[in-house]
């Protein structure tokens, strides 16, 4: 046999045996299967939210359905364990069934769909789709469509974290199909990158250079110039050490310098004198006219003193 039909073989009769077990348990919240086959036979693990009616008084319900499978479907010594699952909203199977029991009680389609939805992402789910299809207010077939969160649709993201699972349900109208596409809250997506588990890293400033200080350029100092600082430091020293001789020869008396104390000047005492109450004052004496009395000429000589001073003059000119 080729490795095609054996998977298509192995697929169908997974199915057959989902839709036993699914219709034995429906009552018991079923939530699917994991089918493994083994040299000793087939091991089959099943997810319910009742595991007490599955398993029945003393193991009578599970007896059962083994029996069932083996007769019915031909599987070899096929083993049930009961896994309860501990949270319903984040199981596909479950949540379909229960949107399926709210149609069939007549609950208006919108308002189970919103209910599960609201359940499954207030669990944890990253993601939400719950498909309707069916004659769902008239004869004709249409579809309603909720999503909520990120549900990838393609690609290995797509097959390895999504839940899937679709019941069929009976009404007047016809057949209804619900679908529920449930994303799990450990699924880790190749686009998500988290930063939660790097190390920390300390930060260090960069460091700036240091701007060089200039150097000091020394000047170099020529022949000439060398001999005109000697000359210079020469002519110093010869004015020093004449300085210093003419200091010593000085006597410290000369240097001394006698501090006398110069007396004081007396203040003459000034006596008021009742002139000087006489005296106009300077504003006075522009205010009064000045009165100016004419000098008296000078009487004329007589004739006889005029010739005698005239003879007097010839004679010291003579002398001279």
């Amino acid at each position: 046999m080729s490795v095609v039909k054996r998977i298509i073989r192995d697929s169908i009769e997974r199915v057959q045996v989902d839709e036993l077990l699914a219709e034995e348990y429906e009552q018991a919240g079923y939530g699917g299967i994991q089918l493994t086959k083994t040299p000793l036979g087939a091991q089959i693990n099943l997810f319910a939210m009742r595991p007490g009616r599955v398993i029945g008084k003393r193991g009578k319900a599970i007896k059962e359905a083994s029996e069932k499978l083996e007769t019915q479907l031909g599987l070899p010594n096929p083993q049930i364990t009961v896994i309860e699952v501990e949270v319903p909203e984040l199981n596909p199977m479950i949540m379909a069934s229960r949107v399926a029991n709210a149609l069939e009680r007549g609950v208006h389609f919108r308002r189970s769909v919103f209910w599960s939805l609201n359940r499954i992402m207030e669990s944890g789910a990253l993601g939400c789709e719950i498909i309707l299809k069916g004659p769902l207010r008239s004869a004709r077939s249409r579809f309603e469509r909720v999503v909520e969160g990120y549900v990838p649709k393609s690609g290995d993201p797509a097959q390895r974290y999504v839940k899937s699972a679709t019941i069929h349900v009976k009404m007047k109208r016809g057949i209804l199909g619900v679908t529920v596409n449930i994303v799990s809250p450990d699924a880790k997506f190749p686009d998500k990158v988290s930063l939660k588990n790097l190390p920390d890293i300390e930060y260090q400033l960069p460091i700036i250079p240091k701007t060089p200080e200039p150097v000091e350029t020394e000047e170099v100092v020529t022949e000439d110039e060398m001999v005109e600082i000697d000359l210079q430091e020469e002519a110093e020293l010869e004015l020093e050490e004449e300085t210093e001789a003419v200091e010593e020869l000085e006597t410290p008396e000369a240097t001394e310098e006698v501090l006398v104390e110069e007396p004081e000047p007396e203040i003459e005492e000034t006596v008021e004198t009742p002139e000087a109450d006489l005296v106009p004052t300077e504003e006075e004496e522009e205010a009064e006219p000045q009165v100016v009395e004419a000098e008296p000429e000078p009487e004329p000589l007589p004739e006889v003193e005029v010739q005698e001073e005239a003879e007097k003059k010839p004679e010291t000119e003579e002398e001279e």
